[in-house]
């Protein structure tokens, strides 16, 4: 089993302190989700974790198995075990979902070249577990994709790549129905798989309609930078009945840093 641990991290983005002092643990196969109100710092929290260079880390720790992440780079990150789908995925012209998960599977060792046939006949599978179209697969990342597609698409290199722990950005943003349950229901079996293999998930999202789908073990509330309340299930219940009111809200809202250098590529 392995374990996610994040101790008094504490960031800022532009000269401005967000996060102040966050807290969390995850195991394997456990889903956690973090909720708050907008400019609280979830995004921000993602995006640290992964080692995005808009924002500089003032203190604190993230671990896996007592591995320190924050003096890595990103694509180091990512071998670690460490997986983000970003709130908004980027576009990346001329090179194929194949050609960057075949990349990131061979740079860690998991996939000779000579195997790409394989890797393909994965990809195709999968997606149409999650009910993504084939001929998407031959397309350039996430060109001339829907919001919905490129969720689908991150959910197929999470299954794909198979890390230890999922960072999920507002995964059901963009997401109808049905696309919701076909994806939630892949991440949730990863969460199932057993062992050292099971995926721990840490879901941010505003809304309790992700987590109807994807049952969380805990449920933690994030308001201006920090961890103010954490349950079970019945917290998202709780939040969904009365706001964030009751746990006060940020002064002003977080500025976006800019366009995410990362959509996915690094997981």
């Amino acid at each position: 089993m392995s374990t996610l641990t994040i101790s008094g991290l504490r960031a800022s983005v532009a000269g401005r302190e967000i996060l102040r002092g966050v807290d969390l643990e995850v195991r394997s196969g456990e889903v956690h989700a973090v909720m708050g109100p907008n400019g609280a710092g979830k995004s921000t929290l993602s995006h640290v974790l992964m080692g995005h260079p808009g924002y500089t880390v003032l203190g604190g720790s993230v671990s896996i198995d007592g591995e320190e992440l924050l003096t890595m780079p990103t694509w180091r990150r990512a071998q670690a075990g460490l997986f983000l789908a970003p709130q908004d995925p980027v576009e990346v012209p001329g090179v194929s979902i194949a050609d960057v998960l075949a990349a990131a599977l061979v740079a860690a060792g998991r996939l000779a070249e000579s195997e790409r046939d394989v890797l393909e006949e994965r990809l195709a599978s999968e997606a149409e577990t999650i009910g993504l179209s084939p001929a998407i697969l031959a397309r350039a990342l996430n060109v001339d994709a829907s919001g919905g597609e490129k969720k689908r698409i991150e959910t197929l290199q999470l299954a794909v790549l198979a890390p230890r722990f999922a960072v999920l950005d507002e995964l059901d943003s963009g997401l109808d129905v049905d696309a919701l349950r076909e994806v939630s229901r892949r991440v949730e079996r990863a969460t199932t798989a057993g062992g050292e293999d099971a995926l721990g998930v840490l879901a941010i999202t505003h809304y309790r309609r992700l987590l109807d789908e994807l049952h969380p073990d805990a449920v933690h509330v994030l308001v201006k930078g920090e961890i103010v309340a954490s349950g079970g299930p019945e917290l998202a219940d709780e939040l969904e009945r009365t706001g964030y009111a009751s746990y006060g809200r940020p002064e002003e809202q977080l500025a976006p840093v800019g366009p995410d250098p990362f959509g996915g590529l690094f997981g």
